[in-house]
């Protein structure tokens, strides 16, 4: 952008001139644009301050000065620092209950075998599980993250699909425009990229249903340039959440800072010292001599002064801000144990078990039930738009759905027994049994290969009862 259209900006500006979301960035007027996005980015920074060990508030704890009688400056006493990682350890578990297996997709509508397979072919060469596992992480961590869908073309000039997970540990800024309903109108990923002469440049890409606006920093004002969006939709996966350790942060930082005090304690006090009365006709032997004979005058005494334990009301305290912090971030103890004892516990006992984890999981659902619907149809419009626009009509008429798996997995024993009994009654198709057994990968094929089994039995049959006819059957 120019020295004269930046100089235009800043009149419109001065004077009170009205300009949407698009004209301003049409106008690289991206400063102001920007201005009306919401960042992300502060509050993201705030979380990764409490999630990361080294930055907790515990760690600034500063050394003790030590003064003798006089008010002399002697030395410095190291204080202890000790942060306890519950925070990473909430995320994870929180992680490994939602996506620890991957989501089940299914296909609702018939006749689209051809877009269903080419959709699960897509997600596996794109990694979309590990990238919703890194997105959920991250949003569990900062409050928010982003898959962002970007489109290209390779050397052979051929349309592909990447998916990069955003998020303020990778460096990438998250701004975003919503409307009353909550709707996301658009989106804004900001990075700073090397370039020519060592330069480091800031780069803001924005994101709307119909254009992109690829965003860099001048000279002067803004280098703006304008595309058309191929895809049709604003090609990101929002993860928003409150962060998994918000409700217990207060405890965790009272339970951190005890651990440090308790131990700077321990290093005063918690090594015996020997106490001596003067009655002691030999000098004590040194550290490395064996000899441990003592001659004492009468009335001397030679004893080692042992601290005793902490208070039982500091243990207490101990076990209860374990208790609560896990409780309430609903994260149950998997240590090892508690999990040696679930050895034989079937798939419901162990449910049972981790109750908190599910409950927490089933929270968690009532968002990303909309983020996979909304997966669903960015790949599809990917797929018709971009990737294979000549078979558009085949992904629009592509349903599909989606189902969370349990971490553990099933009672596969019980559910096959179930799966057995209701096909001998006959309230189960034959179909149905094989897409249901979790012995089977591939229904399709196997259902084929039922029905040439089928066949060759049938034709055996009907052989066997010829011969039989003609008096030739054993």
């Amino acid at each position: 952008m120019g020295i004269i259209q930046t100089i235009t900006n800043e009149l419109k500006a001065a004077i009170g001139y009205q300009q949407s979301f698009d004209e301003l960035l049409t106008a690289g007027d991206v400063t102001r644009a920007v201005a009306m996005l919401n960042s992300r980015s502060e509050a993201a920074s705030r979380n990764l301050l409490d999630y990361e060990v080294g930055s907790h508030k515990v760690m600034e704890r500063e050394d003790r000065a030590v003064y003798d009688k006089q008010g002399n400056f002697l030395r410095w006493s190291k204080r202890n620092k000790i942060p306890i990682p519950y925070q990473k350890y909430i995320n994870e578990i929180s992680l490994v209950f939602l996506y620890g297996r991957p989501v089940k997709w299914a296909q609702l509508s018939k006749s689209t075998d051809d877009a269903f397979s080419t959709y699960i072919e897509l997600m596996r060469q794109v990694r979309f599980d590990s990238s919703v596992r890194q997105a959920k992480r991250a949003a569990g961590a900062e409050g928010c993250a982003a898959i962002l869908y970007h489109v290209y073309r390779d050397e052979n000039n051929t349309p592909q699909l990447l998916l990069n997970v955003l998020s303020k540990k990778n460096n990438d800024d998250i701004y975003t425009l919503k409307d009353q309903y909550g709707r996301l109108k658009a989106f804004a990923w900001g990075y700073y990229l090397t370039e020519q002469g060592n330069r480091t440049i800031h780069h803001i890409d924005v994101y709307t249903a119909n254009t992109i606006y690829l965003c860099k920093r001048g000279n002067i004002g803004w280098e703006v340039q304008t595309m058309l969006n191929p895809i049709g939709k604003i090609p990101v996966l929002l993860f928003e959440q409150e962060t998994e350790h918000a409700d217990v942060q207060p405890m965790i930082e009272r339970e951190e800072n005890m651990e440090s005090v308790d131990a700077d304690v321990n290093d005063r006090f918690a090594n015996p010292a020997m106490v001596a009365t003067a009655e002691i006709l030999n000098s004590l032997p040194k550290s490395e001599e064996e000899a441990k004979l003592f001659i004492l005058k009468n009335g001397g005494d030679v004893r080692y002064l042992t601290w005793d334990q902490a208070s039982e009301s500091k243990k207490n305290q101990f076990e209860r801000l374990d208790k609560h912090i896990l409780s309430k971030s609903f994260t149950p103890n998997i240590d090892f144990d508690n999990m040696k004892s679930l050895g034989n516990l079937s798939a419901k006992a162990i449910r049972k078990v981790m109750l908190l984890a599910f409950i927490k999981a089933e929270r968690h659902k009532e968002n990303h039930d909309g983020y996979m619907n909304r997966h669903a149809s960015l790949m599809k419009a990917i797929l018709g738009n971009v990737l294979d626009y000549r078979h558009k009509a085949m992904y629009e008429a592509l349903e599909l759905g989606h189902e969370f798996q349990e971490p553990f997995g099933d009672d596969v024993s019980e559910m096959l027994a179930d799966l057995s009994k209701q096909y001998n009654d006959g309230a189960l198709s034959l179909e149905s049994y094989v897409e249901k057994s979790y012995l089977v990968k591939d229904s399709k094929s196997e259902m084929e290969r039922i029905k040439t089994e089928q066949a060759e039995r049938l034709a055996q049959q009907m052989e066997l009862n010829k011969m039989d006819v003609f008096g030739e059957a054993e």
